[in-house]
């Protein structure tokens, strides 16, 4: 039997009641991937049954989401995968036929205008206030806190249309932007935050061989561009009893950014009771930690 043929045999079983067969029928139609995804919704639009309709949007949703499953699997097996991109993966679980090349251009577009902004003879705290005019007051984003359990808040492409994020949405504009632009700001890890630190790497004219030693300027806020310094940070961390203080200044590489962000979008899912959703996100973040 060529594709064709087959195709069209496995789409009139979609109706069958015994539910083995509905389920042979399924996994065949989701191993053939997107191309099988008009068809599915042609059959959609001819098709009156309502039950049979929802067979046919979950199948949709299932070819989504295990092509989404392949690319997350591809991303998190780079050596270096880029923020964005993972960001990007993450908006196409609520967002399937994300329109990504929109999304690059207006990101191009921002860094662009902060990159007109900055010159070599700015201070650390002169670069900040830079990506903080730019983001908060040009482009107005506004930053929703993560407690408010919004599942919308942490997709890019939202806080890029509606400028609207949390500290994940917008930190990881923020992030991607300072990568690009070679400003040394990174995620670390203070616990039930999520906030940047300005990394400054202080070399000896003496000891010009050395990598020099790194130290934290000061931190940043990406709800909202606040800064904070180490004493503000040093008094949390007491406030709320943490111990190995030294963990929580190693800045975190894209991989666990990701994992973290997907890790607060599941318990929305499920404050939401979306436990479905939860689930998924669940088992993208399980691809994620094979590779971490």
């Amino acid at each position: 039997m060529n594709t064709s043929k087959e195709i069209t045999a496995l789409l009139r079983l979609i109706d069958d009641p015994d539910d083995e067969v509905y389920d042979t029928v399924a996994d065949k139609l989701i191993n053939y991937g997107k191309e099988i995804i008009p068809k599915l919704e042609q059959l959609w639009e001819t098709t009156i049954d309502e039950n049979v309709q929802e067979r046919i949007e979950l199948l949709i949703h299932r070819v989504h989401f295990h092509d989404l499953q392949q690319d997350f699997l591809e991303w998190s097996r780079s050596d270096h995968p880029e923020l964005l991109r993972g960001a990007i993966l993450i908006a196409k679980f609520q967002f399937p036929d994300l329109n990504v090349p929109a999304i690059l251009t207006q990101f191009d577009q921002v860094k662009r205008n902060i990159w007109l902004e900055l010159n070599n003879y700015l201070t650390p705290l002169e670069q900040v206030n830079v990506f903080n005019s730019i983001l908060y007051n040009y482009y107005k984003l506004h930053g929703h806190e993560l407690t408010e359990r919004e599942p919308k808040h942490f997709f890019i492409n939202q806080a890029l249309e509606s400028k609207q994020g949390n500290s994940y949405s917008i930190g990881i504009l923020f992030l991607a932007l300072s990568e690009i632009l070679d400003i040394p700001i990174f995620a670390v890890d203070v616990p039930r935050q999520f906030i940047f630190a300005y990394i400054d790497t202080l070399h000896s004219f003496l000891n010009p061989g050395n990598k020099g030693i790194q130290q934290v300027q000061f931190y940043i806020d990406p709800l909202n561009g606040m800064i904070y310094t180490q004493k503000d940070v040093d008094q949390y961390l007491r406030k709320i009893n943490a111990s190995d203080r030294d963990l929580y200044f190693t800045p975190l590489n894209n991989k666990r950014i990701i994992y973290k962000m997907m890790e607060e979008l599941c318990l929305c899912y499920r404050y939401k009771r979306e436990d479905e959703k939860a689930d998924e996100i669940q088992s993208l973040m399980q691809l994620l930690t094979q590779n971490i």
